[in-house]
């Protein structure tokens, strides 16, 4: 009535059949955590780095959006250096100059200082200008033209109580910006435009522009208002004083736009390696080993085809009954 050999047997056959389920769905799928109930602890943990992964893939690709708003920005302000130091050039060539040619040198000046204004208004990319801005609405200032930062996303990253918190890489759009449309102060005003103190060459408020043959000590200058037709050469060296300062600023600008490229650059390397090294890490947890399974599947289905036969060894013995019924 009961066969234990068959029973036995048996329950082998359907171990086996499970085994050999579990690394055919492990070939199959390629994962040997493939879902929570396989293991529940790296399955948590390959789907919240999977999650953080997708994070960074879009820290990337603003990375990339940041680097280029930074590199347009750096580009313009380079060529606005280079056509300041034109300017100062034909300033020191207006010492000592005529009146006919201090207007024949104005017009050059004149058309460097359109250049000088399409070279900021033209730095824009994505709707950002960090060049030419406007306090009140512009990037780095908020609706209240209460100054921030502009700031680029530079990394996702995740506590040890599992708090996720984003780092930004600031580019400080009030110390680069050369025009300020809504700025009313000569400090608050952009490089290229607030007056400047004729002795330091600083933005000074209180300053009133120069007029041509006065000299007080509250007039000022500025590259973009520059004119050297009428005014003394005491007051053109005033001048080269202004423009000179104003190029240093720049330069100052220049750099750093240049840090924050860099910055950016370096981040965009370290986010790439660090998605390639979690990508490494989740397959250690839960990746197939397929060498070691397919060695697996061979030996189960020995082992399947065993059972079968010793299944039905099992129930051939109890066949053998019947023949003391014969005859």
């Amino acid at each position: 009535m009961t066969n234990a050999s068959a029973m036995t047997a048996l329950q082998s056959l359907a171990a086996t059949n499970r085994a050999l389920d579990t690394t055919q769905n492990r070939i199959s799928t390629g994962y040997r955590v493939s879902e929570a109930a396989d293991n529940a602890a790296y399955w948590s943990i390959a789907t919240t780095m999977r999650s953080d992964n997708k994070a960074l893939s879009t820290v990337q690709d603003a990375l990339g959006l940041g680097a280029s708003k930074v590199d347009t920005s750096y580009t313009a302000m380079n060529s606005a250096v280079e056509t300041a130091n034109e300017i100062k050039v034909k300033v020191v060539a207006a010492v000592g100059a005529s009146e006919a040619d201090k207007a024949k040198i104005q017009t050059e000046i004149d058309a460097l200082q359109v250049q000088l204004k399409a070279y900021a208004e033209g730095a824009t990319f994505s709707g950002s200008n960090w060049l030419a801005v406007n306090s009140t609405v512009a990037a780095g200032h908020t609706a209240a033209g209460v100054h921030n930062d502009a700031k680029i996303i530079s990394s996702f990253n995740r506590d040890n109580s599992g708090n996720a918190t984003l780092t930004m890489i600031a580019v400080d759009v009030q110390e680069i910006k050369l025009y300020d449309a809504a700025a009313t102060t000569n400090e608050t005003m952009g490089i290229l435009e607030g007056l400047r103190d004729t002795t330091t060459g600083l933005r000074t408020d209180g300053h009133t522009q120069a007029v041509a043959g006065t000299v007080a000590a509250t007039t000022g200058y500025s590259i973009s208002t520059l004119d050297v037709v009428g005014f003394t050469d005491q007051q053109i060296e005033q001048m080269l004083v202004v423009v000179d300062t104003t190029i240093a600023e720049m330069t100052d600008a220049a750099t750093k736009l240049g840090s924050a490229k860099k910055s950016v650059d370096l981040q965009k390397q370290f986010v790439s390696q660090l998605m390639d090294s979690i990508d490494r890490g989740v397959g250690q947890l839960v990746d197939a080993d397929m060498n070691k399974e397919s060695t697996r599947l061979q030996a189960l289905q020995v082992q399947q085809q065993l059972g079968i036969q010793a299944l039905s060894i099992a129930n051939g013995n109890a066949q053998n009954i019947l023949s003391l019924f014969r005859n």
